[in-house]
Protein backbone atom coordinates (compact mmCIF):
# COMPACT_ATOMS: atom_id res chain seq x y z
CA UNK A 1 0.00 0.00 0.00
CA UNK A 2 1.52 3.11 -0.90
CA UNK A 3 0.15 6.60 -1.01
CA UNK A 4 -3.00 8.15 1.32
CA UNK A 5 -5.04 5.43 2.12
CA UNK A 6 -8.03 7.83 3.79
CA UNK A 7 -8.96 10.68 1.65
CA UNK A 8 -9.92 13.72 3.33
CA UNK A 9 -13.62 14.79 2.08
CA UNK A 10 -13.49 18.58 1.60
CA UNK A 11 -16.40 20.73 2.05
CA UNK A 12 -17.86 22.79 -0.21
CA UNK A 13 -16.59 25.94 -1.17
CA UNK A 14 -19.45 27.27 -3.65
CA UNK A 15 -18.30 26.41 -6.75
CA UNK A 16 -21.61 25.99 -8.35
CA UNK A 17 -23.14 28.83 -6.40
CA UNK A 18 -26.48 29.52 -8.34
CA UNK A 19 -26.27 26.90 -11.00
CA UNK A 20 -28.80 24.44 -12.17
CA UNK A 21 -27.94 20.99 -13.08
CA UNK A 22 -28.86 17.28 -14.38
CA UNK A 23 -27.29 14.02 -13.47
CA UNK A 24 -28.48 11.29 -14.86
CA UNK A 25 -27.96 7.67 -12.37
CA UNK A 26 -27.92 9.41 -9.49
CA UNK A 27 -30.15 7.40 -7.15
CA UNK A 28 -27.12 5.40 -5.82
CA UNK A 29 -24.60 4.96 -3.89
CA UNK A 30 -21.96 5.65 -6.74
CA UNK A 31 -20.78 8.51 -8.85
CA UNK A 32 -24.03 9.65 -10.09
CA UNK A 33 -25.69 10.04 -6.42
CA UNK A 34 -21.93 11.13 -5.00
CA UNK A 35 -22.16 13.98 -7.58
CA UNK A 36 -25.23 15.32 -6.77
CA UNK A 37 -24.24 15.45 -3.34
CA UNK A 38 -21.26 16.93 -4.11
CA UNK A 39 -23.10 19.14 -6.20
CA UNK A 40 -25.56 20.62 -3.32
CA UNK A 41 -22.67 21.10 -1.09
CA UNK A 42 -21.10 23.42 -3.98
CA UNK A 43 -24.40 25.30 -4.26
CA UNK A 44 -26.19 24.29 -6.97
CA UNK A 45 -29.45 23.30 -7.40
CA UNK A 46 -30.40 19.88 -8.71
CA UNK A 47 -32.53 17.63 -10.98
CA UNK A 48 -31.38 13.86 -10.06
CA UNK A 49 -32.80 10.89 -12.49
CA UNK A 50 -32.48 7.43 -12.56
CA UNK A 51 -34.65 4.43 -13.96
CA UNK A 52 -35.13 2.99 -10.89
CA UNK A 53 -38.03 5.13 -9.49
CA UNK A 54 -38.39 3.65 -5.71
CA UNK A 55 -34.65 4.34 -5.63
CA UNK A 56 -35.10 7.97 -6.63
CA UNK A 57 -37.55 9.17 -4.61
CA UNK A 58 -35.75 7.52 -1.51
CA UNK A 59 -32.64 9.36 -2.30
CA UNK A 60 -34.44 12.65 -3.95
CA UNK A 61 -36.36 12.87 -0.29
CA UNK A 62 -32.95 12.49 1.52
CA UNK A 63 -31.00 15.46 -0.48
CA UNK A 64 -34.18 17.23 0.21
CA UNK A 65 -34.16 16.75 3.71
CA UNK A 66 -30.65 18.01 4.56
CA UNK A 67 -30.42 20.87 1.63
CA UNK A 68 -33.70 21.83 1.39
CA UNK A 69 -36.64 21.20 -1.34
CA UNK A 70 -36.28 24.29 -3.30
CA UNK A 71 -32.90 22.83 -4.45
CA UNK A 72 -33.43 19.29 -5.01
CA UNK A 73 -36.25 18.20 -7.93
CA UNK A 74 -35.89 14.00 -8.82
CA UNK A 75 -37.44 12.84 -11.94
CA UNK A 76 -37.72 9.29 -12.93
CA UNK A 77 -36.03 8.36 -16.89
CA UNK A 78 -34.66 5.55 -18.66
CA UNK A 79 -32.28 7.52 -21.02
CA UNK A 80 -32.66 4.83 -23.85
CA UNK A 81 -36.46 6.00 -24.30
CA UNK A 82 -36.30 9.37 -26.47
CA UNK A 83 -39.35 10.63 -24.76
CA UNK A 84 -38.46 10.38 -21.30
CA UNK A 85 -35.50 11.99 -21.82
CA UNK A 86 -37.27 14.87 -23.28
CA UNK A 87 -39.59 14.95 -20.67
CA UNK A 88 -36.57 15.43 -17.86
CA UNK A 89 -35.23 18.45 -19.39
CA UNK A 90 -38.18 19.97 -20.30
CA UNK A 91 -38.69 19.65 -16.12
CA UNK A 92 -35.10 20.99 -15.61
CA UNK A 93 -36.52 24.37 -17.26
CA UNK A 94 -40.04 23.99 -15.41
CA UNK A 95 -38.21 23.41 -11.96
CA UNK A 96 -35.89 25.81 -12.30
CA UNK A 97 -36.04 28.02 -14.95
CA UNK A 98 -32.54 27.34 -16.84
CA UNK A 99 -30.61 24.67 -17.56
CA UNK A 100 -26.51 25.50 -16.66
CA UNK A 101 -24.93 21.80 -16.34
CA UNK A 102 -25.86 18.01 -16.95
CA UNK A 103 -23.79 15.18 -15.78
CA UNK A 104 -24.55 12.05 -17.97
CA UNK A 105 -23.79 9.70 -15.81
CA UNK A 106 -26.11 6.53 -16.89
CA UNK A 107 -24.42 3.17 -17.80
CA UNK A 108 -24.86 -0.18 -17.97
CA UNK A 109 -22.32 -2.96 -17.71
CA UNK A 110 -21.41 -6.79 -17.16
CA UNK A 111 -18.90 -9.31 -17.97
CA UNK A 112 -19.31 -11.76 -21.30
CA UNK A 113 -17.16 -13.41 -23.23
CA UNK A 114 -17.01 -12.07 -26.88
CA UNK A 115 -17.96 -15.37 -28.21
CA UNK A 116 -20.75 -15.88 -25.96
CA UNK A 117 -22.09 -11.97 -25.95
CA UNK A 118 -25.72 -12.16 -27.43
CA UNK A 119 -26.85 -8.99 -29.98
CA UNK A 120 -29.23 -8.31 -27.12
CA UNK A 121 -26.49 -8.12 -24.44
CA UNK A 122 -23.91 -5.92 -26.84
CA UNK A 123 -27.24 -3.93 -27.55
CA UNK A 124 -28.43 -2.66 -24.12
CA UNK A 125 -25.15 -2.10 -22.85
CA UNK A 126 -24.37 0.27 -26.22
CA UNK A 127 -27.94 1.84 -25.96
CA UNK A 128 -27.70 3.22 -22.22
CA UNK A 129 -24.03 3.92 -22.18
CA UNK A 130 -23.57 5.33 -25.69
CA UNK A 131 -26.65 6.09 -26.56
CA UNK A 132 -28.38 7.53 -23.34
CA UNK A 133 -25.37 9.48 -23.54
CA UNK A 134 -26.03 10.83 -26.87
CA UNK A 135 -29.45 10.99 -26.24
CA UNK A 136 -28.91 13.34 -23.56
CA UNK A 137 -26.44 15.12 -24.15
CA UNK A 138 -28.06 16.52 -27.37
CA UNK A 139 -31.26 17.04 -25.41
CA UNK A 140 -28.92 19.82 -23.16
CA UNK A 141 -27.14 21.41 -26.26
CA UNK A 142 -30.57 22.15 -27.83
CA UNK A 143 -31.45 24.24 -24.68
CA UNK A 144 -28.12 25.45 -24.23
CA UNK A 145 -27.68 26.59 -27.62
CA UNK A 146 -30.94 28.39 -27.86
CA UNK A 147 -29.82 30.51 -24.54
CA UNK A 148 -27.18 31.59 -25.52
CA UNK A 149 -25.89 33.17 -22.52
CA UNK A 150 -25.65 29.95 -20.38
CA UNK A 151 -21.84 29.28 -20.61
CA UNK A 152 -23.46 25.69 -20.05
CA UNK A 153 -21.58 22.95 -19.20
CA UNK A 154 -21.40 18.58 -19.71
CA UNK A 155 -19.65 15.75 -18.28
CA UNK A 156 -19.83 12.62 -19.33
CA UNK A 157 -18.38 9.88 -17.31
CA UNK A 158 -16.80 7.89 -19.15
CA UNK A 159 -14.21 4.62 -18.43
CA UNK A 160 -10.52 3.88 -18.41
CA UNK A 161 -12.01 0.93 -20.20
CA UNK A 162 -12.48 2.70 -23.45
CA UNK A 163 -8.71 3.15 -23.59
CA UNK A 164 -7.23 0.01 -22.70
CA UNK A 165 -8.64 -3.72 -22.86
CA UNK A 166 -10.10 -6.10 -20.52
CA UNK A 167 -11.11 -9.64 -20.96
CA UNK A 168 -14.50 -9.61 -21.12
CA UNK A 169 -16.34 -6.43 -21.41
CA UNK A 170 -15.92 -5.58 -25.37
CA UNK A 171 -19.37 -4.02 -25.20
CA UNK A 172 -18.74 -1.84 -22.47
CA UNK A 173 -15.34 -1.01 -23.53
CA UNK A 174 -16.63 0.10 -27.10
CA UNK A 175 -19.65 1.52 -25.74
CA UNK A 176 -17.17 4.41 -23.32
CA UNK A 177 -14.82 4.49 -26.23
CA UNK A 178 -17.25 5.91 -28.23
CA UNK A 179 -18.08 8.19 -25.09
CA UNK A 180 -15.12 9.80 -25.74
CA UNK A 181 -15.05 10.31 -28.80
CA UNK A 182 -18.63 11.55 -28.75
CA UNK A 183 -17.58 14.31 -25.96
CA UNK A 184 -14.81 15.82 -27.96
CA UNK A 185 -16.76 15.77 -31.48
CA UNK A 186 -19.73 17.48 -29.62
CA UNK A 187 -17.08 19.78 -27.76
CA UNK A 188 -15.97 21.07 -30.79
CA UNK A 189 -19.77 21.87 -31.91
CA UNK A 190 -21.02 23.35 -28.93
CA UNK A 191 -17.86 26.01 -28.74
CA UNK A 192 -19.69 27.97 -31.28
CA UNK A 193 -22.88 28.88 -28.98
CA UNK A 194 -20.20 28.91 -25.53
CA UNK A 195 -20.86 25.27 -24.16
CA UNK A 196 -18.03 23.27 -22.81
CA UNK A 197 -18.28 19.27 -23.23
CA UNK A 198 -15.89 17.44 -21.14
CA UNK A 199 -15.72 13.67 -19.57
CA UNK A 200 -14.19 11.82 -16.44
CA UNK A 201 -12.43 8.58 -17.16
CA UNK A 202 -12.38 6.62 -13.96
CA UNK A 203 -11.43 2.97 -12.76
CA UNK A 204 -12.28 1.51 -9.87
CA UNK A 205 -15.13 3.62 -7.59
CA UNK A 206 -16.24 0.97 -5.11
CA UNK A 207 -20.13 0.71 -4.45
CA UNK A 208 -22.39 -2.07 -3.22
CA UNK A 209 -23.90 -2.25 -7.02
CA UNK A 210 -20.29 -3.17 -8.41
CA UNK A 211 -20.06 -5.56 -5.61
CA UNK A 212 -22.50 -7.55 -6.63
CA UNK A 213 -21.73 -7.92 -10.78
CA UNK A 214 -17.89 -8.18 -9.97
CA UNK A 215 -16.01 -11.38 -8.55
CA UNK A 216 -14.13 -10.63 -5.38
CA UNK A 217 -10.95 -12.03 -7.63
CA UNK A 218 -11.37 -9.17 -10.12
CA UNK A 219 -11.84 -6.32 -7.88
CA UNK A 220 -8.95 -7.71 -5.96
CA UNK A 221 -6.61 -7.28 -9.29
CA UNK A 222 -8.30 -3.88 -10.04
CA UNK A 223 -7.37 -2.59 -6.90
CA UNK A 224 -4.04 -3.77 -6.54
CA UNK A 225 -3.08 -2.18 -10.14
CA UNK A 226 -4.40 1.17 -8.58
CA UNK A 227 -0.57 3.42 -7.71
CA UNK A 228 -2.93 4.03 -4.51
CA UNK A 229 -3.23 0.15 -3.86
CA UNK A 230 -7.02 1.17 -3.14
CA UNK A 231 -10.29 2.12 -5.43
CA UNK A 232 -11.68 5.45 -5.86
CA UNK A 233 -14.19 6.60 -3.53
CA UNK A 234 -17.60 8.00 -5.91
CA UNK A 235 -17.04 11.14 -4.28
CA UNK A 236 -13.59 11.43 -5.41
CA UNK A 237 -14.69 11.42 -9.19
CA UNK A 238 -17.36 13.45 -8.33
CA UNK A 239 -14.63 15.83 -7.28
CA UNK A 240 -13.08 15.92 -10.96
CA UNK A 241 -16.59 16.46 -12.00
CA UNK A 242 -17.48 19.90 -10.08
CA UNK A 243 -14.19 20.82 -11.18
CA UNK A 244 -15.28 20.52 -14.58
CA UNK A 245 -18.07 22.00 -14.06
CA UNK A 246 -17.16 25.26 -12.39
CA UNK A 247 -15.88 28.07 -13.44
CA UNK A 248 -11.71 26.61 -12.51
CA UNK A 249 -11.97 24.39 -16.13
CA UNK A 250 -13.38 27.72 -18.44
CA UNK A 251 -10.64 26.88 -21.05
CA UNK A 252 -10.83 22.89 -20.80
CA UNK A 253 -13.30 21.84 -23.34
CA UNK A 254 -13.00 17.66 -25.49
CA UNK A 255 -10.82 16.71 -22.77
CA UNK A 256 -11.35 13.61 -21.22
CA UNK A 257 -10.19 13.49 -17.77
CA UNK A 258 -8.45 10.32 -15.77
CA UNK A 259 -9.27 9.40 -12.76
CA UNK A 260 -6.88 6.43 -12.35
CA UNK A 261 -3.44 5.69 -12.44
CA UNK A 262 -4.60 2.79 -15.16
CA UNK A 263 -5.62 4.84 -18.01
CA UNK A 264 -3.10 3.30 -20.80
Amino acid sequence: MTGVESPVYEPGHGLLKGRTAVITAAAGAGIGGATARRFLEEGARVLISDAHARRLKEYGAELAGEFGPERVAALPCDVTDEAQVQALFEAALREHGRLDVVVNNAGLGGTSALVDMTDEQWARVLDVTLNGTFRCTRAALRLMRDARDSGGVIVNNASVVGWRAQAGQAHYAAAKAGVMALTRCAALEAAEYGVRVNAVSPSLAMHPHLVKVTSAELLEELTAREAFGRYAEPWEVANVIVFLASGYSSYMTGEVVAVSSQHA
